[in-house]
């Protein structure tokens, strides 16, 4: 075990210890600081394995700091510069932008996977200012902008190191600096993964085309994903790159909604059982809450999290209906949920923008309003490096039973939406908010069904990624009931990127 990291526990040493074996071996030596040049040829997976608590996090941010410190590039999707004959270079990524955020809110520099997989292509002359920002170039002279906002520029790239935001600071749009992306076509070195378990085969394929050197991170017990074939990625690697662990770490040992998490690997736990447990634990810690409604004000940024369709579907139209909107109409401050991108082969450029920008299956997105073309809506992402954006939007309100989904916007082909009020547990791994509601109910009927999914009892997955997702709170609902709204629905809360950044262009369509 190196002196990097003094307050690692046993099982986070040996998985330092074998993954710095492994860099080695790459040519990046964290011992010395000694960097080599890649060699062509070979490729190692491994993967960091534990449940919630066992300090996964805090291993990925260690030795990301290490990396960086032995002068391993950290490559964040957003601008690369030249290449170099000996650089060597690192990605965190994650599934989702949610999760890229959770990682960004620790320090950790996390993008997401499509803004690795897609690069900008920055128009030349704006170039120049990124590579001066680099250090690989002389201040340049750029018509229509001062020494004033490049220094401006200069400072929040000390800060923030991203060139969009130091562009942004110079009072540049997105949209005068990236003029189109395009698809990697060049590897880089180490990834880091975050969320794994959300990764698809397809996806898993993609990564290893691109990183020799791929690092895993990921929890055995939440759900695998949709499309697969029962497991995750990282249960087929050879024993050997499977680093396991396996102890719960202090700062997480008090932690209530943890210990709930764990206590669903007794085998003997029943869901009655559990419920007794939520009940005594909300009785002695504020951290849970033995809940008899669902909050609706919680539900505008925090959504319900459900097992069924039917149920999602039935929240939704109640959370509209306690803040009166009208049926067939789609107001400021309503959240959604990303479904995916419409738009034929044609239009592959587009669908990449979009997709680099944030729109991605699974985005939570709060509505703004119109856009000024038909068709169009004013989004915020949640969690996006650059949250505001302008697109073209099917959205899509779905009814109870057969009945066809009323439409309130529908551009002829760009991002669609679902309504984001409520969210299957499914679409919520990779995410974690500060408040999270679970809806009971549906756990309950999942556990009376004696489903198993990859070899578990389906309730206590769905239980465990559904509680997993609180940060400070989890409330448990146990009544189909809908506390009325403490005021308006708002969008004064949210994060916006300078208003100089936000994203202008509606050429989706």
């Amino acid at each position: 075990m190196t002196a990097l990291a003094p307050t690692f526990s046993a099982d986070q040493a040996a998985a330092w210890d074998a993954i710095a074996e492994a860099l080695r071996g790459a040519g990046i030596n964290l011992d010395d600081s000694l960097l080599m040049p890649p060699e062509a040829g070979g490729s190692q997976v491994m993967a960091v394995i534990g449940k919630a608590g066992s300090g996964k996090t805090m291993l990925l941010s260690e030795l990301t700091k290490a990396l960086n410190e032995a002068g391993v590039d950290l490559v964040s999707g957003d601008w690369e510069g030249k290449r170099r004959k000996d650089r060597r270079t690192l990605a965190i990524l994650a599934p989702t932008n949610k999760a890229a955020s959770v990682l960004r809110n620790l320090g950790v520099p996390a993008t997401t996977i499509h803004r690795i997989l897609y690069t900008p292509v920055y128009d030349p002359e704006y170039e120049k200012i990124a590579e001066w920002l680099a250090g690989q170039g002389e201040r340049p002279q750029i018509e229509g902008l001062t020494e004033l906002a490049l220094d401006r520029a200069f400072g929040s790239y000390q800060i923030n190191k991203s060139v969009p935001a130091a562009l942004a600071a110079a009072g540049l749009r997105g949209s005068d600096f990236i003029i189109g992306w395009k698809r990697r076509e060049d590897s880089l070195d180490i990834g880091f993964v975050d969320e794994s378990s959300m990764l698809d085969e397809r996806q898993f394929e993609d990564l290893q085309e691109i990183f020799p050197s791929l690092v895993l991170f990921g929890d055995p017990a939440q759900l695998p994903p949709v499309q697969s074939t029962g497991g995750m990625v990282f249960d087929a690697l050879p024993d050997d790159r499977k680093l396991i662990l396996h102890r719960i770490h202090r700062q997480e040992a008090d932690n209530p909604i943890l210990d709930l998490a764990h206590a669903l690997a007794d085998p003997e736990l029943d869901f009655q059982g559990f419920e007794d447990m939520i009940s005594a634990a909300a009785r002695r810690d504020e951290r849970v809450v033995w809940a008899e409604r669902v909050e609706s004000d919680l539900m505008a940024r925090s959504p319900v999290l459900v097992w069924r369709n039917a149920t999602r579907i039935r929240l939704i139209h109640a959370f509209r209906a306690a803040y009166g909107v009208p049926e067939g109409e789609l107001i400021e401050g309503e959240p959604l949920i990303c479904d995916g991108i419409e738009l034929p082969l044609k239009h592959r450029k587009k669908r990449l923008d979009l997709e680099a920008r944030g729109l991605i299956k699974g985005a939570q997105v709060i509505y703004l309003g119109p856009g000024r073309r038909p068709g169009f809506s004013r989004l915020h992402i949640i969690g996006a490096e650059d949250p505001q954006v302008n697109a073209a939007s099917i959205i899509k309100i779905e009814k109870e039973g057969d009945e066809e989904p009323f439409i309130p916007f529908a551009a002829r082909m760009g991002a669609t939406f679902l309504h984001g009020a409520a969210v299957t547990i499914h679409k919520a791994q990779g995410s974690q908010w500060d408040t999270v509601q679970v809806f009971g109910p549906d756990i309950y009927t999942a556990a009376r069904m004696g489903r198993v999914e990859a070899g578990q009892p389906l309730w206590k997955r769905l239980a465990y990624v559904a509680i997993t997702r609180a940060e400070t709170q989890l409330r448990w609902v146990v009544r189909n009931r809908l506390a009325k709204p403490s005021g308006p629905l708002r969008v004064d809360d949210l994060p916006a990127a300078p208003a100089s950044f936000a994203l202008e262009r509606e050429d989706t369509e």
